[in-house]
């Protein structure tokens, strides 16, 4: 969910689809609009709340929320000590997608608990940045559905291939979120914390300049050690 029923229009009356649907109650709703759903999201993120929250490796931080117009799903900036704006000193930053599993319960399947305490430390050491805490489990394909994943890779499928067998892309994520939050953060260039080239390419085609990629690994584990090699033979991960 949410999910749509699609059914061939055969009825002879249906030639004016829009008057067609009107006198059946039915809502009209462009294909276009569909497709760039995420795009209007992207661009119609605001503030709406702020507060300063000390973390266990940064007492001085404060997370701001951003929300659509329409009401959806917030995405998080964790601002962590004090990073200069509105010069051409690129900012210390790193993207990262909730992970329920990972990041509050500790999960060894992945390493985003690692790499969301990892990347706090390291950016409250360097003085300030800014961590983007983005609403995107699983890739983009929600909680529910990586749960599904996780049993279809226990049968042998990659995390990639399993994503796929539940009719997803591979990786269902979009940046325009978080180029859009730098922008009204003031941070025009970054210096990114990553291992995925392509975050790198998607960040960069949503006109934020990465500076220098900063290197964010850590150990494998036995229950992780294949999750971590298919990124990296597969998706391209530099781990």
């Amino acid at each position: 969910l949410p999910a749509a029923l699609v059914a061939e229009i055969v009825d002879p009356d249906a030639d004016d689809v829009d008057a067609w649907a009107i006198r059946h109650g039915l809502l009209i709703v462009d294909a276009g609009d569909v497709f760039q759903y995420e795009h209007t999201q992207a661009r119609t993120l605001k503030p709406v709340s702020e507060a300063s929250v000390p973390l266990l490796d940064s007492h001085n931080a404060r997370i701001i929320a951003f929300r659509p117009d329409d009401g959806g799903l917030e995405h998080l900036a964790i601002i962590i000590g004090e990073p200069v704006t509105g010069t051409d000193k690129p900012v210390l930053a790193r993207l990262h997608s909730e992970c329920f599993t990972g990041d509050l319960l500790g999960s060894l399947r992945c390493d985003c608990g690692d790499q969301l305490r990892g990347a706090i430390s390291e950016i409250a050491n360097a003085g300030g940045g800014v961590l983007l805490y983005l609403a995107q489990e699983g890739r983009g394909i929600g909680l529910v559905n990586k749960l599904r994943a996780y049993e279809l890779q226990d049968r042998g499928f990659d995390t990639m291939d399993a994503n796929e067998q539940l009719g997803f892309d591979a990786d269902e994520r979009i940046y325009l979120p978080a180029a859009e939050m730098l922008r009204q953060l003031g941070f025009s260039a970054v210096r990114l914390m990553t291992n995925n080239p392509e975050k790198i390419a998607a960040l960069s085609a949503c006109g934020v300049e990465i500076v220098e990629r900063v290197e964010h690994a850590f150990p494998a584990n036995k229950h992780n050690e294949h999750y971590l090699k298919t990124k990296a033979t597969r998706g391209g991960h530099l781990i």
